[in-house]
């Protein structure tokens, strides 16, 4: 008997110390991922029965919450919904929540650990609950400008600060109004949601930062000229040879300058001139020589192939693992199968060279703030790799400088101010129009802005539509309102 009630009694004690075990860590240790996992509706409708909290920029709340006559006790506002929706997101009555909406969730809806002791403050003096603030880095002025300039066409904006990674702009267009997806209906959030999900035009892709990712055309040549410079093998004289045609080893595929004919006259054509000119021909024929590798390699050092949250998540700009010699004489110009980039990445690689070859990561966040005005997070620049060598950046500067003076990308002038940069024309298909874009810099001497302009659909001209055309003047317009405020 007392064998068997020993038996019962360690059991008993087992499942006790099993049960603590499994409550401490589900409380205290995944407390937090918890109550952030988007699958928790619960805490996602409670999040609704307190006053969230605001999503700033310039002090200026663009997502706020107001008290409503109905069981959700409160409606969130979006201020001015499609033009910062592809950073604040919404957060509907049902579905998941998205953008600083969902990735902040916890400390928005005031659940964070860190918001422990306000919460229970609050208790004791009978305050209403209530959520953190969020002081996103964007510059309003920027971003309204960025607005502006993208106008009708399909695409992106993304402005940052090269010396810290802030993220100073970021608009997507088509765009939707995140009002429309959090009214206190779920029908009709389904169904606008379901709206806005067959449109064709998928407003709900964030272009700056993922969506249907585009190949980045010349404006990846940086990332190759980057790989050959620091190799030590090249230099801004180095030569190759200047055919009108170059027909990639083992295939049927011709590579042509834009335009046709060859880069420049000579039977020879420099890196630097190659780069001015935005060539094909030499910079297929310097991938080549230098391999799938060492740009990857370089690629890399520069962000792609790299998860990156802002906080939000981004999608993963890509350079392939393996690739033979013709798809890394495609790869070298920005083509071929598998070479994908986001605004954003391509806007790093621009922001390395001003800032000396550094990489920032990106960041969209300045603060987060207590409803006691005591700060909760405090975001600081972080590093993510050094690209490049001073050296090799100081003459990438200039290399992008000339091909904005007279060179492929000189739309993108201002008058007083040196601006570098470096047009892209991609190809997606046989009949399919091009993507076109420009990233860059200014002012060149002293970079402040890093730019990087995407527009699909080749701006409605089909393949008529190139970067220089079309991108470079979006990124003037934006630079031009920035610089002179």
């Amino acid at each position: 008997m007392n064998r068997e009630l020993k038996r019962v009694s360690i059991l008993a004690l087992l499942m006790f110390v099993t049960l603590f075990v499994s409550s401490t860590i589900i409380q205290y240790v995944q407390a937090e991922a918890l109550s952030a996992d988007p699958r928790n509706s619960r805490t996602l409708f409670e999040s609704y029965s307190v006053e969230r909290g605001p999503i700033l920029v310039g002090g200026e709340p663009i997502a706020y919450s107001q008290p409503s006559d109905d069981n959700y006790k409160f409606q969130r506002i979006y201020a001015n919904g499609p033009l910062y929706a592809g950073l604040t997101g919404y957060i509907p009555v049902n579905g998941e929540a998205t953008g600083l909406e969902r990735s902040l969730n916890d400390y928005l809806s005031g659940q964070s650990s860190s918001q422990f002791f306000d919460q229970i403050n609050r208790l004791i003096s009978g305050q209403d609950p209530m959520g953190a603030s969020v002081d996103v880095a964007i510059d309003p002025v920027l971003q309204q400008a960025a607005w502006d300039a993208l106008g009708d066409y399909a695409g992106a904006v993304y402005v940052s600060e090269p010396s810290t990674g802030r993220i100073l702009a970021m608009v997507t267009k088509p765009t939707y109004d995140p009002n429309a997806l959090v009214v206190h209906d779920s029908a009709q959030v389904q169904a606008t949601y379901e709206g806005l999900l067959a449109d064709p035009t998928d407003p709900l892709f964030n272009r700056a930062t993922g969506g249907d990712m585009n190949p980045p055309g010349s404006t990846f040549k940086l990332v190759v000229v980057a790989a050959a410079l620091e190799s030590g093998r090249y230099t801004p004289e180095s030569t190759f040879p200047n055919p009108p045609t170059l027909q990639l080893p083992g295939t049927d595929t011709i590579v042509r300058n834009s335009g046709g004919g060859t880069c420049g006259p000579g039977a020879v054509v420099t890196l630097a001139d190659a780069l001015r000119l935005s060539c094909n021909i030499p910079m297929a024929e310097l991938g080549m020589e230098l391999g799938d590798t060492a740009i990857r390699e370089q690629a890399e050092k520069f962000g792609f192939n790299s998860e990156f949250e802002i906080p939000t998540a981004t999608e993963v700009s890509t350079y392939p693992r393996v690739l033979d010699e013709p798809q890394t004489g495609l790869s070298a110009f920005g083509q071929g199968e598998g070479l994908r980039a986001t605004p954003m990445q391509m806007a790093m690689v621009s922001a390395a060279i001003a800032n000396g070859g550094i990489v920032l990561h990106p960041n969209l966040v300045d603060e987060i703030t207590a409803p006691d005005f005591a700060p909760l997070q405090e975001f600081e620049p972080r590093e993510f790799g050094r690209a490049i060598s001073e050296e090799t950046a100081n003459t990438m500067v200039q290399m992008m400088v000339n091909g904005v003076e007279n060179g492929a990308a000189s739309n993108a002038r201002i008058d007083g101010v040196s601006v570098a940069g470096k047009t892209g024309t991609a190809e997606n298909g046989e009949s399919d129009p091009y993507t076109l874009w420009f990233t860059g810099f200014a002012p060149a001497d002293d970079p402040q802005y890093a730019i990087t302009v995407l527009v699909e659909d080749g701006g409605g001209l089909g393949q008529e539509g190139y970067g220089n055309l079309i991108a470079a003047p979006v990124a003037k317009q934006v630079l031009e309102a920035v610089l002179n405020k």
